[in-house]
């Protein structure tokens, strides 16, 4: 019903002023041949008609590889153009990614000669553990093992003379001096021995530990340190390889034959997003190669009847030379922000699928025709002949010269006819623009804005009483 309230609640507003006029003229004028119409049974199409846009359901996306949100475009192929394999399609401007490779190519160059520096001090460290353990290592173990057995060979030597000493000294062939003498040289021998045997576990236990602990950390600092010019040269020569690869990017050739489009720009935008001195950022879509075998409209339905609008629905798609028959295969559960550019009109997104036809190309406005009922063999009136009240709709009926203010029961409309559920039978004539022809129409509908409008403030459908009021 509330496509019935609209077109009659439309009417009416339109009337009041003429009502005001023709009651300065007195009653209403005789009706002419056109100016009633004759009630009948038929068929009852309701639908929806709006514009939309040819487009592909199938589109091959270019989009920009180069990072960045500033690359400019120096040159775009025209829309809608058809083109071949290998094709250029757009240029981006290369100065800043140019400069970038120069100065990576330094970077990946110095980084390159601080890995060999420190692969050189890493074997060097490597060198030296070999170095201590199998040379200097070895070279002061002998030399103190060396003493050593000199060190053993001089006690036994002291020791022997020591023993003379006595045997002499027992014949009195030496004096005690001389025993005291070689005892002391015993007791210095073996300390020397000693303090030489000391030194041979210094050198195992702690020398040798420390020495090696100071080699392998050194080892250790340089194994990092050629570590980190390795990570460093692998990211610089990273860093280098991107910006080649995004050079190439620059220039973008088609990858297969087809039609190229501009992608459809933002609803406020009053310019395209794709041209000649714009800028596009990562990841942005460029261009467009749709697949023409598989065409679509995407239509904009009103919030007021998008609830009768369900996938499987019929669609007349009809454009310049040709209509096509189609299915709604999408209907938007969230629509999309009203704005200043859709005149604050809040319309929900649907999509008309239609079966492969040749000479279609996206971008092309259509008319699209939504059928959401059909009705067979109803009883209908025509929307003109609907007055909406505060009481309820109404129409006047034509009995021989008189018109009879009769209530109505409607149901599903049309723009041109409304189903009548109760009030009229087949056969009735009832008066066309009755607010134009009826001076009762202009009186109700002067009363009807006087006391709040045409329509009921709760909302629903009025109330209908078949019997029509008494007269004033």
């Amino acid at each position: 019903m509330k496509r019935v309230v609209t077109v009659i609640a439309v009417l009416a507003l339109a009337g009041v002023a003429a009502a005001a006029i023709l009651s300065e003229r007195g009653t209403s004028r005789g009706f002419g041949p056109d100016s009633t119409h004759v009630i009948a049974r038929g068929d009852l199409l309701v639908s929806v008609t709006e514009q939309g846009t040819l487009e592909s359901s199938n589109n091959t996306e270019i989009k920009c590889k180069v990072r960045g949100d500033s690359n400019v475009i120096i040159w775009v192929i025209e829309s809608g153009t058809i083109v071949e394999a290998g094709d250029e399609l757009l240029r981006l401007e290369t100065l800043l990614i140019e400069e970038e490779i120069n100065e990576r190519t330094k970077f990946a160059h110095l980084a390159d000669s601080q890995v060999a520096r420190s692969q050189a001090d890493v074997a060097r460290a490597t060198i030296a553990i070999s170095e201590y353990l199998e040379g200097r290592f070895i070279s002061e173990m002998a030399t103190i093992q060396k003493n050593l057995a000199i060190g053993k060979s001089s006690v036994l030597s002291a020791k022997n003379r020591l023993k003379h000493a006595r045997m002499m000294a027992r014949s009195e062939y030496a004096s005690e001096l001389e025993v005291e003498e070689k005892e002391f040289a015993v007791a210095q021998a073996e300390l020397s021995m000693e303090l030489t045997q000391t030194r041979i576990d210094i050198l195992e236990k702690f020398t040798k530990k420390e020495e090696l602990a100071t080699l392998n950390g050194a080892l250790n600092v340089a194994r990092a340190t050629h570590e980190a010019n390795t990570e460093r040269a692998y990211a610089d020569h990273e860093r280098l390889n991107r910006a080649k690869e995004e050079l190439q990017y620059c220039v973008i050739k088609a990858a297969r034959g087809g039609m190229v489009i501009y992608p459809t720009g933002k609803d406020w935008s009053n310019a395209p997003e794709i041209e000649e001195g714009s800028t596009v950022h990562k990841n942005q879509i460029l261009l467009l190669m749709p697949d023409l075998s598989k065409m679509q409209v995407k239509v904009g339905i009103h919030e007021s009847i998008i609830d009768r609008i369900q996938p499987g629905l019929s669609a007349r798609v009809t454009m310049p030379g040709r209509s096509i028959e189609g299915d709604i295969s999408y209907v938007a559960a969230v629509t999309k922000p009203a704005g200043w550019w859709t005149g604050n009109v809040v319309k929900y997104d649907t999509i008309v699928e239609l079966p492969e036809v040749e000479g279609l190309k996206p971008g092309m406005t259509v008319e699209v025709e939504v059928v959401m009922a059909r009705h067979k063999d109803v009883l209908l009136v025509p929307t003109t002949a609907v007055l909406e009240t505060a009481k309820g709709y109404v129409c006047w009926v034509k009995q021989g010269d008189k018109t009879i203010r009769q209530p109505l029961k409607l149901g599903d409309s049309s723009d041109m006819f409304i189903q009548v559920e109760a009030g009229l039978t087949e056969g009735d004539e009832v008066v066309l623009d009755p607010l134009a022809n009826v001076e009762e129409a202009q009186t109700e509908a002067a009363k009807s804005v006087s006391s709040g409008g045409l329509r009921r403030p709760d909302g629903d459908e009025p109330e209908f009483d078949p019997a029509p009021p008494d007269s004033d």
